[in-house]
């Protein structure tokens, strides 16, 4: 029943996301995609940032020492397959160059290079023990499909027009979600609008074939993004796939089987996770997972995007829809406070962490969310700092800068470093730094807004190269990766909660690696003071030396095993500790608590464990029937408060279950709490 706390193989990975047109252009002849023209002909238009600027697979290739020597282990790579090239009605059109507007879910768009570039690419990168992830699409293809009705029609909820079967017999698509026996359709009498064709031949511009059946759409109007049309709506006339068919799902299941096949690549990045039902993912998610692990990946992972800051949502998808990490837009949000925002108080990340309980469970926990601080949609760090501090000094950009990369090396999760950071790029005199004005190009730009950029911590410009290795960011992220290498308790050890100021200021924590049991303290201070503050450990009068930023440093604990650390403004430093924490002597006592005082449970029901003593140890819980003999483990946590999540609608309403915890610690003796009983029953 007792089980250690889950540790992926992601935990060690460090991952530099780029934009593949925007990173390297290693040749110059595909930049149109072997299409004559102008840009409404092949999308290629180096003075826009809305069209294709030239970047491609040989490109990233050819910089792989550069993100090495960065101190990056995986790369994750915009999606490489065909596109729809150009979206959109005179004169708001713009390009596919991001990837996003897949037509040809089987070919490689030629704006990239060939599937030869393609293989060359990732056999580079594995010869360099380097990974390769790719971004994938499953909610949406590219705008081929549109409605008799008229382009762009409104939403129209399912509670006014239902879907009808081929017969015209109203149904609920959700009642058959991902079965076999999911109504026969018929696009005249099927859907709100009647889906048609744009143009004279779109009706086989999608691969696989069964991508042009019309009926495999939504087929309801634009979406909001909001409510049931954020599943089922159209995003700016893009097909929205009929995700709860089971021929989709079964579809990009073997689609994005053969790209493994093809490619032998390391995993997925998967694009509009939250816009896709969950019976979807279920489906997809086992039928990747399975077959990579049966065909020599046993390490293959995937992590989704859902834009949304809210951890009980997000722990959803790795709960319910059986996704291995999702990147962590929490994280992002409070991490842009704490680093950009002074008037922030530290104790906001305590808060986020304190939620992490809510992603436990039996194979996966936060430990393996992807976290980062900026990223193609949501802008750049740079950007922010500047706009969140308006006249601020070089000086002050950089070091926030430093900082925020700092917490996001040293704070749990898998760090994904946003290609163009390490040379200080920041968006400057956008008044929106997101989306587009994100992605600029890192040779040297024609983009007359990207030419506008001020860079931070440098003089050179987008009007050149960016591929500085003395670049104070570059050298900043490389020292972050290789302090991070060489103590692999700040990437993969328990975290634990030590001190978090109300106001600006420190913020600090303990990571310690289960096996070899030394603490190292962890102290960020996002004052534009110097703070001294007294941090809690676990061992009086241990010395601890400073190894990030390097130097001589030592302090002791007191008797009280305190720390006092006097941080400097805008700073982190991380300490360690001289010898292993001390083994324990008995196993502390473990008690069920905030189970509801009656006898009923409900929905994701939390389940909380009290421990005696300070010291270090893990808490695995577990459920059963009452009446059964077996325990399923719902999942292990190793740092206070202990607690896990279960859904209990898995059991119908009345079933009496028992749960029960075990501790064990950090010299492997184990106790187990008393067992309680509780009735699932309604949500109140």
């Amino acid at each position: 029943m007792a089980g250690p706390s889950l540790r992926s193989a992601l935990t060690d990975e460090r991952i530099y996301s780029l934009m593949t047109d925007r990173f390297a252009n290693g040749d110059p002849s595909n930049d149109t995609g072997g299409v004559p023209g102008g840009p409404l002909d092949n999308g290629y238009d180096p003075t826009s940032r809305a069209y294709y600027n030239g970047g491609d697979l040989k490109g990233v290739t050819s910089k792989l020492d550069y993100i090495q020597d960065l101190g990056m282990t995986s790369i994750w790579i915009t999606p490489p397959m065909y596109n729809d090239w150009i979206f959109g009605e005179a004169p708001n059109q713009t390009a596919s160059y991001h990837g996003y507007w897949i037509t040809k879910f089987d070919q490689v768009d030629p704006h990239v290079g060939t599937e030869q570039d393609l293989r060359d690419l990732v056999d580079a990168a594995h010869a360099k023990g380097m990974k390769v992830f790719f971004d994938i699409v499953a909610n949406h293809t590219g705008d081929v499909i549109t409605y008799e009705e008229g382009e762009s029609q409104p939403y129209i909820p399912k509670s006014e027009v239902p879907y009808k079967d081929a017969e015209g017999e109203p149904f609920d698509d959700r009642d058959f979600a991902q079965q076999p026996d999911f109504p026969a359709l018929d696009p005249q009498v099927s859907f709100p609008y009647t889906p048609t064709f744009r143009q004279p031949g779109d009706e086989v511009a999608k691969s696989p074939a069964w991508l042009n059946d019309v009926t495999m759409y939504h087929n309801r109007g634009e979406t909001t993004f909001e409510g049931e049309n954020s599943l089922y709506g159209d995003f700016f006339g893009l097909d929205d796939l009929f995700t709860e068919r089971p021929e989709v799902s079964e579809g990009f299941v073997q689609i994005y089987r053969k790209w493994i096949d093809d490619y032998g690549i390391d995993g997925y990045r998967i694009d509009t996770t939250r816009h896709v039902n969950g019976e979807f993912w279920q489906a997809f998610n086992d039928g990747i997972l399975d077959y990579a692990r049966a065909n020599g990946k046993p390490e293959f992972f995937m992590f989704g995007e859902a834009a949304v800051e809210d951890e009980v949502e997000l722990s959803m998808y790795t709960t319910r829809d059986k996704y291995q990490s999702v990147l962590d837009f929490s994280f992002q949000g409070q991490a842009r406070k704490f680093a950009s925002q002074s008037t922030a108080p530290a104790s906001s990340l305590r808060e986020l962490f304190a939620n992490d309980d809510w992603f436990t469970d039996h194979d996966s926990n936060a430990y393996q969310l992807t976290t980062f601080v900026d990223n193609h949609d949501r802008g750049r760090i740079g950007w922010m700092i500047r706009a969140d501090n308006p006249g601020s000094s070089d000086w002050e950009q950089l070091r926030r800068m430093e900082l925020a990369h700092e917490l996001l090396f040293l704070a749990r999760g898998n760090p994904v470093v946003y290609y163009g950071d390490e040379q200080g790029f920041a968006s400057e005199g956008d008044a929106d730094g997101t989306d587009q004005f994100a992605r600029q190009s890192m040779f040297a730009s024609q983009v007359p807004q990207y030419l506008d950029d001020d860079l931070i911590g440098t003089i050179s410009t987008m009007a050149q190269d960016n591929w500085d290795t003395r670049h104070p960011m570059f050298r900043y992220i490389q020292r972050l990766s290789n302090v991070t290498e060489a103590h692999p308790a700040l990437r993969n050890g328990t975290q634990v909660e030590r001190y978090a100021s109300d106001e600006a200021g420190v913020y600090a924590f303990s990571r310690i690696g289960a096996t070899e049991q030394i603490e190292y303290v962890v102290a960020l201070n996002n004052s534009t003071e110097d703070k001294t503050v007294a941090i809690p450990t676990y061992s009086a009068g241990m010395p601890f030396t400073r190894v990030y930023p390097a130097g001589n440093t030592t302090l002791q604990t007191a008797a009280d095993s305190t720390l006092t650390v006097t941080g400097p403004r805008l700073s982190a430093q991380v300490f360690r500790a001289a010898v292993p924490v001390a083994a324990s002597k008995a196993a502390p006592t473990a008690r069920i608590i905030n189970l509801p005082v009656g006898p009923g449970v409900s929905g994701r029901q939390q389940i909380e464990a009290t421990v005696t003593g300070n010291g270090y140890a893990t808490v695995s819980f577990a459920v059963r029937v009452a009446g059964t003999r077996d325990w399923t483990l719902i999942g292990s946590d190793d740092n206070p408060n202990y607690s896990v999540y279960y859904d209990v609608t898995a059991h119908p309403l009345g079933t009496r279950l028992q749960f029960a915890a075990v501790v064990t610690d950090n010299a492997g003796h184990t106790r187990t709490s008393p067992i309680v009983t509780r009735v699932v029953r309604n949500p109140a």
